[in-house]
């Protein structure tokens, strides 16, 4: 006589921890592969609605793929070379910008010292250097060329992806079992994703051409550098807008006093709300139905585990968990609350849809084997 043994759920979970666990262990440490892939990824999701629209114009796909990774080449090497002679002038003009901060601070300090607080200008240098805001953002910036030093090998990378996109949908067909449900919850999950990333792609297009060109006509230095993080922080949910806003502000506060920097906060927050507010709601819809605390916990746990990449591509990252949950009898839940409220209630509206399609499926293939034996 055997006897079957079943794990307590408590055993089942401290399991899937561990798995979990030794999973992320491993992503983080082969980060230097994961990375360069996973950008290659999304890099691709962008190009293939631009190389589609080529196809159909009779462009030859060879030709329309070489053309997007001359484009995406020529693009990098541009922004390569922008923040790199950008953050150097900045380094070198460093100890000028300190002593103008100085200068912006020391009608405050004179009012201080009217009350009887006294307050030096190493304090004030401690809590407002200039170098400190930017480093915030150098760090970023490095991160992101620290993977597109791999620029040649992201590059390959997204040829051979664009290649096989046409092919994929067909190999997936025949690997899968009930290829038809399985189909349509991939091509939910591609079109999902990739109708983000390219409006959130062109939403922050012209978020940093607006703030570059805003910055050039203030007489604020570096505004390519600054339309560039705006282009790239705007990625960031929540708190990328903040930022990409707090180094030019502080330089403007430098070089213009409190208007200046008034005026520099000015133009950012009336970016941040047209295109936040009105321009990319109106485009995306919904969104991708993730609630807002996960959006900002997401932002925390994939910068920590992916890095400065992880963080510009939090979101579609998390859309693409809360997908595989909702796709899993079992792990449905979880996906639920991963979710907004009204994303929730359609998983599971969709999910009990599903459940009922399959119990028809099953109860009409077994009448049939009922009746084939007979």
């Amino acid at each position: 006589m055997t006897s079957s043994y079943r794990p307590s759920m408590t055993v089942r979970g401290f399991a899937v921890m561990a798995f979990l666990v030794i999973v992320l262990a491993g992503i983080k440490s082969a980060s230097a592969i994961v990375v360069p892939f996973v950008l290659s990824v999304f890099i691709a999701m962008i190009c293939s609605p631009v190389i589609s629209t080529f196809v159909r114009y009779r462009v030859p796909r060879w030709l329309a793929v070489l053309l997007m990774m001359g484009l995406i080449l020529l693009a990098g090497l541009w922004i390569a070379s922008i923040v790199g002679s950008s953050i150097n002038d900045f380094t070198k003009n460093l100890p000028e910008y300190r002593s103008q901060l100085v200068e912006q601070f020391s009608w405050i300090l004179d009012k201080l010292r009217q009350f009887n607080i006294r307050i030096s200008k190493d304090q004030v240098l401690a809590y407002f250097d200039p170098g400190m805001a930017l480093s915030m953002t150098t760090n970023t910036l490095s991160g992101v060329g620290n993977v597109m030093a791999n620029l040649f090998l992201i590059i390959l990378t997204i040829v051979f992806m664009l290649f096989e996109a046409e092919s994929l949908p067909r190999k997936l067909h025949l690997a899968l079992d009930r290829p038809d449900m399985r189909m349509s919850q991939i091509d939910r999950f591609m079109k999902s994703v990739n109708r983000y990333m390219v409006i959130k792609t062109l939403v922050s297009l012209a978020t940093g051409a607006i703030a570059g060109i805003g910055l050039w006509l203030m007489g604020v230095d570096y505004p390519l550098l600054w339309g560039v993080v705006a282009f790239l922080f705007n990625y960031i949910p929540n708190i990328g807008s903040v930022i990409a806003a707090l180094p030019p502000v502080l330089l403007a506060f430098v070089q213009f006093g409190p208007s200046g920097a008034g005026g520099v906060g000015i133009l950012y927050i009336a970016i941040n709300m047209v295109m936040g507010n009105v321009i990319e709601p109106r485009f995306m819809g919904r969104g991708l139905g993730l609630s807002t605390l996960v959006v900002f916990l997401s932002l925390i746990f994939w910068g920590w585990l992916l890095g400065s990449v992880g963080m510009l591509l939090s979101v579609p990252l998390t859309m693409i968990v809360k997908i595989a949950l909702e796709n899993n009898a079992q792990s449905r839940k979880f996906a639920i609350l991963l979710a907004d409220d009204s994303s929730a209630q359609e998983i599971h509206d969709r999910a009990s849809h599903e459940d009922e399609n399959t119990d028809n499926a099953d109860t009409q293939a077994t009448a049939h084997k009922q009746g084939e034996n007979e």
